[in-house]
């Protein structure tokens, strides 16, 4: 038995010396091999939340916590570990419970008064400057008893009893609040919260500035001399820092870190240094430091962030953009800057462009297209758009694989995808006959003859026997020319052709070409003029003889 004792004393030591050297992992280890040994030693359940906390795993620090307190219920440490997590975790309104729960057993924690404090400011944050649940006061009872637009509601016996458990268990609140007594009561707790000074126990310096930590904040407003010399160090760095002396700027940091190790900013500093020294794994490494000192010391959340930003543009230039990315998000998650998200949003597109350049693979790409090309031939035309695009993933520049796509959207009658791809198509390969052919089609089938008309001229340009160009084209004359009132309804709707009729000058050069037909030779000889007539004599409204 004294044998295991030992060992498991051993252990715990070990794994304390790892926490205060930062070796997370190592310390974790070493708590986990001690309570295989000693599964009921609170102690032990409490240090490795403390090293959860420090690996930002909140979630199995809030389980070793909670083992704690079932273990040592009278612990208040416990209950410092727990609400720690809670904090964490985003879940205020269960911190704050918890640390009240703390200073019953407790009253005279300085910990877990502060503590309270701050979860009571960060839910006023999220409040809009109100506390967010008011029966955490253990006046309010008597509050509620004297105020005389809500005093009345205590004479109704279930309400009485509604306060006292709420009081008591404030969590019920959630589940009370679509009662009307309730909401009154709690408005008018909140206006009277503004005025009134329900913590008289924490200190004034600390009030002044709750976000700084308790014992340093009393150095800092008296200026110490050690603090004092710290500062001068920093300053000597950020001087050296300027004029690129960074080995310089380095020694004064870390002199500064030496004179006061409870302070980030000369971490974050020194980090600063490393990044342009291009030392980004070292630059990594004092960041993270930093952060974990300024956790514990309970730094400003826009110091933590500004540290995580940094890790981020390290990762970003060691080319690790996945984890880039994870501290960007981080950082945003602690303050949110427009610097640190336009950072995040240009990575983003860099990873998605990484992720689609590693995915072309022109092989698989061929093997896509044939199966594509199989569903083709069975009519399975869905299978076959499903397999063009894969193929088209796996090769974005290959154009043969747009024009059979848009074979299948016309099948499908899905015009405007099709002419989307032909368009691609054509983009990628301008002298590819085929995506001018199937372009035509589909303006054919939408009746849009002269726009068919163009691409199948396009095609011609290309090859001027091209068989299906010159059918095309002849079959739009003819469906142009069947009915004149057709034509002509369908040239007024287009809105080029409106476009052309209102113009003053055009409407003269047409009346002139009906009076004299060879004044339309010097006219063609005006580039804009020539299209425009041109247009016109696609749509069918006029015609040269």
């Amino acid at each position: 038995m004294e044998d295991v004792k030992a060992k498991v004393t051993h252990m715990k030591d070990r794994g304390n010396k790892c926490m205060e050297s930062g070796e997370l992992h190592e310390a974790h280890f070493h708590y986990t091999k001690a309570l295989e040994l000693d599964p009921v030693n609170h102690v032990l359940y409490s240090n490795r939340s403390a090293t959860f906390i420090k690996m930002e795993k909140y979630n199995e620090a809030l389980e070793d916590a909670e083992k704690v307190i079932e273990l040592k219920p009278d612990w208040p440490k416990g209950y410092s570990r727990k609400g720690a997590a809670l904090v964490l975790l985003k879940k205020l309104p269960q911190a704050l419970e918890t640390y009240l729960e703390g200073l019953h057993i407790d009253p005279a924690n300085q910990q877990l008064k502060e503590s309270v404090a701050d979860v009571r400011r960060k839910l006023m944050e999220q409040g809009g400057g109100k506390m967010l649940n008011p029966f955490h006061n253990h006046n309010c009872i008597e509050q509620i008893k004297a105020n005389p637009r809500i005093s009345k509601y205590m004479e109704e016996p279930d309400f009485a009893v509604l306060m006292e458990e709420i009081v008591k268990h404030p969590r019920l609140l959630l589940e009370h609040l679509t009662d009307k007594r309730v909401m009154e009561t709690m408005t008018v707790l909140m206006e009277l919260e503004d005025s009134d000074d329900d913590e008289p126990w924490l200190s004034a310096a600390y009030k002044k500035n709750p976000t700084a930590k308790p014992k340093e904040e009393k150095m800092e407003v008296d200026k110490a001399p050690k603090e004092s010399k710290a500062f001068k160090e920093k300053e000597a760095g950020n001087a050296a820092y300027k004029k690129k002396d960074f080995q310089t700027a380095l020694q004064h940091y870390g002199k500064a870190i030496e004179i006061d190790p409870k302070e980030m900013t000369f971490l974050s500093n020194k980090a600063a240094v490393y990044f342009e020294m291009q030392d980004y794994k070292q630059c990594i490494a004092t960041c993270e430091k930093a952060v974990e000192v300024g956790r514990e010391n309970r730094a400003d959340f826009k110091l933590i962030a500004k540290a995580f930003t940094r890790i981020g543009n390290a990762y970003k230039a060691l080319k690790d953009f996945g984890k880039a990315k994870t501290f960007y998000e981080k950082s945003l998650s602690e303050h949110r800057t427009p610097d640190t998200k336009e950072l995040l949003s240009k990575l983003e597109k860099v990873i998605k462009e990484q992720e689609r350049l590693s995915y072309i693979d022109p092989a698989k790409a061929e093997v896509e297209k044939g199966k594509g090309n199989e569903f083709f031939r069975k009519g399975d035309y869905p299978s076959a758009i499903k397999h063009y695009s894969e193929a088209i993933r796996r090769n974005p520049e290959e154009a043969k694989i747009y024009s059979n796509r848009a074979a299948c959207y016309t099948k499908l009658a899905e015009f405007s995808l099709g002419l989307k791809d032909c368009d691609e198509c054509i983009r990628l390969q301008p002298d590819f006959i085929k995506g001018y052919i199937r372009k035509g089609k589909i303006h054919q089938g939408l009746k849009q003859f002269a726009k068919a008309q163009d691409s199948y001229q396009k095609a011609l340009d290309i090859d001027a026997n091209c068989q299906d160009a010159l059918d095309g084209f002849r079959e739009c004359m003819m469906a142009v020319h069947t009915d004149p009132e057709e034509v002509r309804k369908r040239a007024m709707a287009d809105p080029e052709v409106q476009q052309i009729l209102k113009d003053p000058a055009m409407r003269m050069i047409l009346e002139q070409m009906q009076t004299d037909p060879r004044a339309l030779q010097d006219h063609l000889k005006n580039p804009d003029v020539a299209s425009k007539i041109q247009k016109l004599l696609q749509s069918g409204l006029i015609s040269i003889r």
